[in-house]
């Protein structure tokens, strides 16, 4: 073995000899740690890469340029491209929403950022009969590029007025298209699609993931990487039942699937990810395979995400293939209360979903 290490090296101490080859063995085995990236440098690397690509994309809305952001999404971006690309609004979301949407039309691309989704409401006008249907409107001559983000649904101890989801509101909508990433892979390659598209886009992120961090492959970190709108992931395989979520439930519901596992029932879960354009071929497909369907939603049951899809279901071949009536798990049908405690009861837990999965596979 001595000889054949001289041979191969030459004279040279015992010790490095030695470690040359350990060091060889090693490198060519040990498994390449995994990159993690929160939300939110996830949306923040966007924003930086699409101002960057594209001359006519710019930000603005209230804190967003000498405090970095609300939430620190924009952070860096103001002093790396000054007071022409990050711009701080005043406190007015009827008024900075107007001034993006006329900026849309005069050929610029906005992104709008609401501090929170919950005051967006002073500026539907702006978005619904301004930017949603001015296209269609202007029979197809006056395109709106224009992107609307900010947090959605409920935070935590922020009570009623904070608290509210409006992915139905805004995707029952034409003329919008909503997307609602759950993982940095989302959040990145989505916002970065929203910019693209020369439509109208409201993106709904969710403050309690902006600090979450998520594993990333090399893949998401090139400036070249989009996520298509209007496509579905499927964030694990199963087949005995189909667990349809977005934004943060997508995590319950990978929680619940990994209970369910120790149970011996493989759920499959699917990240919507876009909500209008919804991918119905995803759902169709997965229910075809699992019969049974299980809708996970923050927000209100009543005309929510989940009863679209269970419409939907009902007019598709899928609807021949359930087993079980569908389930809808849900935020409760209340504003949201302040107490802790009956906050927690008033969303999606894992043991919800748990209960819901049980009992359409009449499982105890």
């Amino acid at each position: 073995m001595a000889a054949h290490i001289i041979r191969r090296f030459g004279q040279q101490p015992a010790g490095v000899l030695v470690w040359n080859c350990l060091k060889k063995n090693f490198s060519s085995t040990a498994p390449k740690a995994a990159t993690q990236m929160t939300v939110r440098d996830a949306l923040n690397s966007a924003l930086d890469e699409e101002i960057s690509r594209d001359d006519k994309v710019f930000l603005l809305g209230e804190e967003v340029a000498l405090y970095d952001g609300a939430y620190k999404v924009s952070r860096g971006l103001h002093k790396k491209y000054g007071d022409k690309k990050i711009l701080d609004t005043p406190i007015t979301e009827m008024g900075f929403a107007g001034i993006a949407v006329g900026a849309a039309m005069a050929g610029l691309k906005p992104v709008c950022e609401f501090m929170t989704f919950n005051f967006s409401m002073q500026a539907i006008d702006q978005i619904i009969n301004s930017a949603a249907k001015t296209y269609y409107m202007s029979a197809g001559q006056v395109p709106v590029p224009i992107v609307f983000r900010g947090p959605n649904g409920a935070a935590s101890g922020v009570a009623a007025q904070h608290s509210q989801c409006f992915a139905s509101w805004y995707s029952s909508c034409p003329g919008l298209k909503v997307l609602s990433p759950y993982s940095s892979e989302d959040a990145k390659g989505l916002l970065k699609a929203a910019i693209r598209d020369p439509n109208p886009v409201v993106f709904l992120e969710n403050e309690l993931l902006y600090g979450v961090p998520f594993e990333i492959s090399d893949e998401v970190l090139s400036e070249d990487f989009v996520v298509p709108i209007g496509k579905a992931k499927i964030e694990r395989e199963g087949k005995h039942v189909t667990l349809v979520s977005h934004s943060k439930t997508v995590g319950l519901a990978l929680d619940a699937a990994k209970e369910l596992a120790n149970a011996g029932i493989e759920a499959e879960v699917i990240n919507l990810r876009t909500l209008r354009p919804m991918d119905d071929a995803a759902i169709i497909n997965s229910v075809i395979k699992t019969n049974h369907l299980v809708t996970v939603e923050g927000g209100w049951p009543q005309f929510g995400v989940g009863a679209e899809i269970c419409a939907r279901i009902i007019e598709s071949p899928a609807f021949n293939y359930l087993d079980a009536p569908v389930v809808r798990v849900t935020g409760a049908d209340v504003p949201m209360p302040y107490a802790k405690l009956l906050e927690e009861n008033c969303l999606p837990q894992p043991h919800n979903i748990i209960k819901s999965v049980k009992k359409i596979l009449n499982v105890q």
